[in-house]
């Protein structure tokens, strides 16, 4: 198991939801949750089938192993249900940089203060414990909706990787990259807290 801090999901919680670190124990209840939606079918995104989970779920503790993610497991406080899974990825602890990606939400949980509120936990935790100089998210140019919410976060658009990767099918994937930089922390989280506040 590695010992980067980068590396290491802790649990994170705030009004609406909380980031627990991802474990196999999650795995029945992240079935259920990805069906909320049949979100597998989108065909702009990577998101596992309720058969794939368990594969996704060591997947992913296995690159935690290798240093290079944090996963987390997302449990609204609503319900109590689990709604999703994020992460930190492409971890660069030598440059204090991470990636939030790899993240979907049930169907029910999109359009709510959930996303807002998991992305300003992990900010907080980025900015404020791990002192990072750059987030960095990543999205499909055709995902509209996740470029949208990226966005609202306060992120800034740094470009699009044309023909970055091959996607499932065989098409070409052009990558929408944006950022949030250490300075423009204490703005972004004035703006996601007022969010929060406001419901």
């Amino acid at each position: 198991m590695s010992t980067n801090p980068f590396a290491t999901p802790v649990i994170l919680e705030g009004s609406t939801v909380r980031l627990e670190p991802l474990s196999p124990g999650h795995v029945p209840e992240l079935d259920s949750a990805v069906k909320d939606g049949e979100l597998w079918n989108l065909w702009y995104t990577r998101i596992p089938t309720p058969e794939g989970m368990a594969a996704e779920v060591q997947s992913r503790l296995e690159q935690q192993a290798a240093g290079t993610m944090a996963p987390w497991a997302i449990r609204r406080l609503d319900t109590g249900a689990l709604c999703g899974m994020t992460t930190y990825m492409n971890i660069k602890a030598e440059h204090r940089r991470v990636e939030i990606g790899s993240t979907w939400l049930a169907a029910s949980a999109q359009r709510t203060l959930i996303n807002a509120e998991t992305k300003y936990l992990l900010l907080s935790r980025a900015f404020e414990s791990l002192d990072c100089i750059a987030v960095e998210f990543r999205t499909h140019w055709h995902n509209h909706a996740s470029r949208a919410a990226i966005a609202r976060l306060g992120a800034k658009q740094d470009g699009v990787l044309r023909s970055n990767e091959l996607w499932l099918d065989g098409s070409r994937r052009d990558v929408v990259v944006f950022s949030i930089l250490d300075s423009e922390w204490s703005s972004v989280r004035l703006g996601l807290k007022y969010r929060l506040t406001r419901g």
